[in-house]
């Protein structure tokens, strides 16, 4: 993945080994979270994060959208920290000690191990890491104790600077898995940031749909934002997001972007959200300045000439004094 904040790798040194100098602290209190989600991709989520971005103070950034982090192209970050991910375990195939029997592709119900040749000409088998499962049974019926099992990398986290404040970020490999523990990873390093930088605020770009990372990145939130848009899939989507919050017994608020681009659909919203009682603390105009303001890496807050910046402003101010309510 290219992009402001994904540079090649620093030395082994500095990724990071088994203690991080970013471990979260226990001590101090926590801050508020705003977690802002959305029920499909495309509604305008990461913009409407970037605008309050721009709008909030003392505040710490986390890109929890792991699968396809994007906030980081309109903050233009730069790196302060990285550091490998690793969760689950991963086969290897040892090419000296395999005899190439066979054993370990017969009995390998995920197709993840192969015959290939070797720099020698020889037959030997290696290990598909994208099809892998981590399961170990390999180990189990190799005679040559050929197979190890070592942990697996499945992306990279960082701690990078902006112009709005300290974000973390991070990147799940390709076919990576474990997306929530990586999600439960970056919020504890904002959390620890976040003490340690005095902030009292944590603002959330969450992932899409309503899956395990959604779930990491709800979990314990003060406050959740869902931003829809006036279509079949955009309120049908939100639905299923609010019964995954409101499941959580968490405090949920409602924006529609592009709100007059279907006025009926808007007002279906609009019903939707009232019979599940939900607050509906914003609606977005559209407007072609937000996209001109995206190509010029800006917030539309920052790029201004649009009433959708006022329209943000207007739902910031709403949600701030949300946030600063006594915690019950």
């Amino acid at each position: 993945m290219s992009g402001p904040g994904y540079e090649p790798r620093p030395a082994a040194s500095e990724s990071g080994g088994a203690a991080s100098e970013y471990a979260p602290a226990a001590s101090e209190p926590a801050p508020r979270q705003l977690v802002v989600l959305s029920g499909k991709g495309g509604t305008g989520k990461t913009s409407v994060v970037a605008a309050f971005a721009a709008l909030a103070t003392a505040k710490v950034l986390a890109d929890c959208d792991v699968d396809a982090a994007d906030l980081h192209l309109v903050l233009d970050p730069a790196l302060r920290h990285r550091e490998a991910f690793m969760s689950g375990k991963e086969a290897r195939i040892v090419p000296d000690r395999c005899s190439a029997c066979g054993d370990c592709a017969d009995h390998c119900r995920f197709d993840a191990i192969r015959l290939t040749v070797d720099g020698h000409g020889r037959s030997v088998y290696a290990v598909d890491p994208i099809a892998c499962e981590g399961c170990g049974f390999c180990t189990r019926v190799c005679t040559s104790g050929a197979v190890e099992m070592l942990d697996a990398e499945r992306g990279e986290w960082f701690i990078s600077d902006t112009r709005h404040g300290p974000l973390v970020h991070a990147r799940l490999n390709i076919g990576g898995e474990n997306s929530g523990k990586l999600v439960t990873l970056v919020r504890e390093r904002a959390a620890s940031l976040a003490r340690e930088t005095g902030a009292g605020l944590i603002l959330v770009d969450g992932p899409p749909g309503i899956g395990c990372p959604v779930i990491a990145s709800v979990t314990g939130a003060d406050l959740v934002l869902a931003v829809t848009e006036p279509t079949v899939s955009g309120a049908h989507d939100l639905e299923r997001a609010a019964e995954l919050v409101q499941g959580f017994g968490l405090t949920l608020a409602v924006c529609i972007n592009k709100a007059d681009l279907n006025p009926d659909m808007a007002e279906r919203i609009r019903e939707v959200c009232a019979a599940r009682g939900l607050p509906v603390v914003g609606e977005l105009s559209y407007d072609t300045a937000v996209v001109k303001a995206q190509v010029e890496g800006k917030s539309i807050v920052e790029h201004g000439g649009s009433p959708v910046a006022d329209q943000i402003r207007d739902m910031w101010k709403i949600l701030k004094h949300r946030l600063e309510r006594p915690k019950e």
